[in-house]
């Protein structure tokens, strides 16, 4: 029986700086030549935060957001996932409310967008000064604001993904599919933190990966992608395209110091590299699309 094909997100540039990396992109000609450089080497889902242009800071503004999609859509046939929000917005309507623009036309509406299953300390503790760099930053996502985005975004044809970040999180979106705020195909993310993200879920392991695996519920129909956020993923890449799901990747959640920093469409190489040794040829986006049910008028 032949194995299913990979799925690659690129995760282009998150809150990232360029001191961290020369790569980030900043502004939405960046953040879509970028995106469609990653489709031509085999990635079919590209997932990005709007930033200004010049300063790269954080940005809600809805004519950036919706310019990277025109921009990526006049090349590919991408998967768009953007971000909610800038730097955590208070309420799920501001956090929505450039998707719910976006969504008015066609042209730029999104395919889906990410819903944080938890709330959760958002914090790094530095080892070396024994300290946590902030003692009261929350992430607050209370269940009226999870289902707020999942029957606002269903509403206006973009599909909700459900980003998981520890076990609670696999329960919960169990629930939202009992209550028909999810839909099979359940599109999952499971993201795996660094040694510095100690408070936010589990280790970037393999075997962190499997403690989240091993509750999800048998012979579910879940395409779910693995992301790791602050270290060299290939490891947990590895075994999640080992145990038969997707994978995310890009050069915000990591440098790649240690491999010279590459570009993202260089780390999607890596990937489809790293997935054909392992058996596993790589999805289109158009495959993709029908993996993950997105194909039924949703973005």
């Amino acid at each position: 029986m032949a194995k299913q094909k990979l799925i690659i997100e690129v995760r282009v540039n998150e809150g990232a700086m360029r001191q961290n990396s020369p790569h980030v992109p900043y502004s939405p000609e960046e953040i879509a030549g970028q995106a469609v450089d990653c489709w031509r080497q085999g990635a079919s889902v590209v997932h990005y935060h709007a930033r200004d242009p010049e300063t790269g800071a954080p940005s809600s503004d809805v004519e950036l957001y919706a310019d990277v999609v025109r921009r990526i859509r006049r090349e590919s046939d991408l998967i768009t996932f953007p971000t909610l929000g800038a730097s955590m917005l208070p309420t799920a309507q501001e956090r929505l409310a450039h998707i719910v623009e976006m969504a008015k036309d066609p042209a730029t509406r999104p395919d889906c967008i990410p819903v944080d299953m938890l709330t959760t300390n958002l914090d790094w503790y530095d080892s070396e000064r024994k300290a946590f760099n902030s003692v009261d930053r929350v992430y607050l996502n209370t269940t009226q604001m999870l289902t707020y985005l999942c029957e606002t975004t269903a509403a206006i044809g973009v599909r909700p993904v459900s980003m998981i970040w520890d076990v609670s999180g696999v329960r919960l979106s169990e629930a939202f599919l009992e209550m028909g705020l999810y839909k099979d195909p359940l599109f999952c993310e499971v993201t795996l933190f660094g040694d510095r993200f100690v408070s936010f879920g589990h280790p970037a392991t393999i075997r962190g990966l499997h403690a989240l695996l091993d509750f999800f519920p048998k012979q579910a129909d879940w395409q779910w992608l693995t992301s790791v956020i602050g270290g060299n993923p290939f490891p947990a890449l590895a075994g999640a395209i080992e145990a038969g799901g997707h994978v995310a990747i890009g050069v915000a959640d990591h440098p790649f110091k240690e491999l010279g920093y590459p570009t993202n469409a260089e780390l999607v190489a890596r990937v489809v590299e790293l997935a054909r040794s392992m058996g596993r040829e790589v999805a289109t986006a158009a495959e993709a699309r029908e993996m993950l049910g997105l194909t039924g008028g949703e973005g």
